[in-house]
C-alpha cells in the first residue's frame, strides 16, 4: 500500500467514532479542486514523505484501545492493487474501516463489501451527469459512477454520498440533478470548496457561495434525500 499521510486521531472523517485516517497516494481523477495535491499530482507526489506499512500498522497495535475506526482515503484507495489485503489486516486488528471513494471502480468495491472488509463507505458525487467528466477532469464511464451508487445503497452498509459546492462547477440545479441521481438514499452532504489549497491554484480568488447559498442548495437536496447535512461550514 502506497501510504502518503496518517492523520492520528479525528472525530469527523468517521461520524460518530474515534478514528485515524490514512491517505493514500495517487488518483484517476483529476479534480481541480482537489485539497490533497500532494497525493494527486505527479510531480507533487515525488516529494511527497511515505509511510512504511509496517509502521503505520505498528502505529494501530498501540492505538487498539483508543481508537474504533480507521479512514481509508486519498488520493483513491481502489486504484491500489493490494486495498483489499489491506483493510482486511485493519479488520483483523479490532477496527471498524471507512473507506472514501470516487465510485469510479465497481469491481473493486463489490469485492470489498462481499467479502465484509467495509463498515461505512463515503462516496464524492463530482456533480450532474453532464458535468461529471469536466469537475472531475478525465473521461469518466457514468455506468461505473452509477453501479458504484447502487452497490453502495444496497449493501446494507453505514454510508454517505458527499458533494463539494465551488461556483462555476456546482449550481441549484446540478444539486437537483444530483437529487435525482440518487433518490432515495440515506444521507446526502454538501461541503464548500475550501481556499486553502487545491489542485493546480485555478480557484484562487473566486467567490465562494454563502452560508445561505449552501443552505438553499440544501433544502433542495432535501426532497430527494432521507437525511442532508451541511458539513465543513
Amino acid at each position: 500500500m502506497l501510504i502518503g499521510g496518517l492523520q492520528k486521531m479525528t472525530l469527523i472523517d468517521y461520524p460518530g467514532k474515534v478514528a485515524a485516517t490514512v491517505f493514500t497516494i495517487g488518483c484517476n481523477f483529476n479534480c481541480s479542486f482537489c485539497h490533497n495535491p500532494e497525493l494527486v499530482d505527479k510531480e507533487k507526489i515525488k516529494k511527497q514523505p511515505m509511510i512504511k506499512e509496517k509502521v503505520f500498522f505498528e502505529f494501530l497495535e498501540s492505538r487498539k484501545n483508543l481508537l474504533e475506526g480507521i479512514c481509508i482515503t486519498g488520493g483513491e484507495p481502489t486504484i491500489q492493487n493490494d486495498l483489499a489485503d489491506f483493510a482486511r489486516k485493519i479488520k483483523e486488528m479490532g477496527f471498524l474501516v471507512k473507506l472514501d471513494t470516487n465510485g469510479s471502480r465497481p469491481k473493486v468495491l463489490a469485492r470489498l463489501l462481499k467479502n465484509n472488509l467495509l463498515d461505512f463507505v463515503a462516496m464524492d458525487i463530482k456533480s450532474s451527469s453532464e458535468k461529471y467528466c469536466q469537475v472531475a477532469g478525465k473521461f469518466i464511464k457514468q455506468k461505473d459512477i452509477l453501479e458504484s451508487v447502487d452497490l453502495i445503497k444496497n449493501s446494507g452498509k453505514e454510508y454517505e454520498f458527499r458533494t463539494t459546492a465551488l461556483p462555476g462547477l456546482i449550481d441549484k440545479e446540478d444539486i437537483r440533478k444530483i437529487g435525482q441521481l440518487l433518490k432515495g438514499a440515506k444521507l446526502f452532504v454538501l461541503q464548500p470548496f475550501k481556499m486553502d489549497k487545491n489542485l493546480n491554484g485555478l480557484w484562487r480568488g473566486v467567490k465562494l457561495y454563502s452560508e445561505d447559498d449552501l443552505k438553499e442548495m440544501l433544502e433542495i437536496a432535501r426532497q430527494y434525500f432521507y437525511q442532508v447535512e451541511l458539513r465543513g461550514v
